[in-house]
């Protein structure tokens, strides 16, 4: 974490987070380090924090608890019924003393939950007239990928009440001021033709030169060789346990049983992997902790060569489980321990408790992941088998974006225009956020200003404007004329310039245009 690249994005959502109490939504596309950016948080803010999610396993991997375990939310609670709730365990002081309140994967975070939230907060925070009880409230996640879950039962009558089921329709959230903050450096991959196909898989802009790239991939005969550990993205569980299971039978030797140990309360939601461990020597296997040593990270695969008995200092008896690693290092695994939090107020501060323990090996088979599972992993190598196409919203970019080049891709099946969902009340909310965000830094009245300085003076303008697809460009342009224009009889503030990276005269919306420079010197038409 001393490592951490702390660019101007991370800087901007670290200041607001610890140096202010508004409210946050932190977002940002696959591997532009959101984990890494709470992470370095968690360890470096005075601030009283608690940080939740909406799974079990989302909140073992940030040291929180779930939404509904830290309120005392029963599982299918409704705001109506926060009013009758009691404070859980009698902690009523807690949420008094609590400064900031995260919620991580917070795309998968339901608006009636939070709504919930807010309801209980208002009952038992510090400032119960305020939203959320006057707690800040930081909200991190990719929209994009997976969403929230509405069963076909409760779809109907969703409607009624929400325009979506995203966090960001909650009643709440209307009267919530919030800062948008989106990190835009990508950690994971590197090839940009790579990293503009998966921007135009992750709000549907792609081109039928960007399938044609994409389907370049397509090997429907392709067997892996156990050796390359590719690693198969599934969109069922149950496809991803037939896989693993008929890989393990296939493999010769012992089949060893390891049985994870519970201590205090460590519900199945929170198992990060089986709490009886089937494994054999050759196995194929995916690391589920960051190594304390940093040997290893969640989501490393690896593949199983050794399984040996180690009497320890006591005399007693453990497994050593040695994985090769995909880079080819040998490292040796020992049962790790996981910890279920809770938090508790001592005097003024807020602190956390340890409730629960799950001992296990920290893996799980990894021929075969679901994508779900696969969120927030980087991979080399991975097959993907789109099946009969029945791909919910995100989760052909969650994916593709999972894997950190476009030659580590195998596609079973050609994939269509069609496979690709997409929300379009997801681009119309961040649309809007970026809208905000550039009246915020630059009103339309100071940017038209800085244009006509710009054509007076012969200057050029460095400009970051968001394109009909809601993707960023940033380019150059020396600008000509400013004022009202129209196209196909609607009337709006253009500016009409010379591009340089277009290398022609183009026209651009001056409320498109999140954020401009003028340059010091005239750029010369090349």
């Amino acid at each position: 974490m001393s490592k951490i690249e702390l660019n101007e994005d991370f800087r901007k959502a670290l200041d607001l987070m610890e140096n202010s109490d508004k409210n946050v939504f932190v977002t940002g596309r696959a591997g532009t380090g959101k984990s890494t950016l709470l992470s370095y948080f968690q360890q470096n803010t005075k601030k009283r924090v608690v940080v939740l999610a909406p799974t079990g396993v989302a909140a073992l991997n940030v040291k929180g608890q779930t939404i509904h375990s830290f309120f005392g939310f029963k599982p299918n609670v409704t705001p109506d019924q926060i009013k009758k709730s009691r404070s859980p365990n009698g902690a009523t002081n807690i949420y008094k003393k609590i400064d900031t309140i995260i919620i991580d994967e917070v795309s998968m975070v339901r608006a009636d939950l939070l709504d919930c939230v807010d309801k209980f907060l208002r009952l038992h925070g510090p400032k119960s007239k305020l939203p959320f009880g006057g707690i800040q409230m930081v909200f991190i996640g990719d929209l994009y990928q997976l969403p929230p879950v509405v069963t076909k039962n409760e779809r109907d009558v969703f409607k009624t009440l929400y325009e979506t089921p995203y966090f960001y329709s909650a009643k709440a959230f209307e009267t919530l001021d919030v800062e948008f903050v989106e990190l835009d450096k990508i950690y994971r991959q590197h090839d940009q033709k790579f990293i503009d196909l998966l921007g135009a898989i992750r709000n549907k802009t792609i081109t039928d030169e960007d399938i044609k790239l994409l389907n370049s991939r397509v090997m429907p005969d392709f067997e892996p060789d156990p050796e390359e550990f590719f690693v198969y993205l599934t969109t069922t569980n149950k496809r991803a346990e037939e896989i693993n299971e008929q890989q393990l039978f296939q493999l010769k030797g012992m089949t060893h049983v390891f049985k994870g140990a519970i201590k205090g309360d460590f519900g199945n939601e929170y198992l990060p992997t089986a709490l009886e461990l089937k494994v054999k020597e050759g196995a194929q296997i995916m690391l589920l902790n960051n190594d304390s040593l940093g040997r290893w990270v969640n989501g490393s695969i690896g593949k199983i060569i050794e399984i040996y008995k180690d009497v320890l200092e006591d005399d007693r008896e453990e497994y050593v489980i040695v994985v090769e690693l995909s880079d080819g290092r040998e490292v040796e695994v020992t049962p790790h321990t996981w910890e279920i939090y809770d938090f508790y107020v001592d005097g003024d501060k807020l602190k956390s408790q340890t409730v629960g323990k799950f001992k296990q090996y920290p893996m799980m088979l990894a021929w075969a992941v679901t994508i779900h599972k696969s969120q927030g992993k980087t991979f080399d190598k991975v097959i993907i088998d789109i099946g009969r196409g029945a791909f919910a919203h995100g989760q052909v970019y969650v994916a593709l974006s999972r894997c950190t080049s476009l030659e580590g891709i195998i596609l079973k099946k050609p994939i269509k225009k069609e496979h690709i969902w997409m929300d379009w009340n997801v681009v119309h909310f961040l649309t809007e956020c970026q809208y905000s965000k550039a009246e915020e830094m630059q009103s339309l009245d100071d940017k038209i200003g800085r244009i006509r300085e710009a054509i007076n003076e012969n200057l050029a303008l460095e400009i970051v404007y968001l394109k009909p697809n809601n993707e960023k460009s940033k380019r150059i342009i020396t600008p000509f004329e400013v004022g009202e224009m129209e196209y196909k009889g609607k009337k709006y503030i253009g500016v009409r310039a010379f591009c340089n990276s277009r290398q022609g005269e183009r026209v651009f919306r001056v409320d498109r245009i999140l954020n401009l420079k003028v340059l010091e010197s005239p750029v010369l038409k090349e």
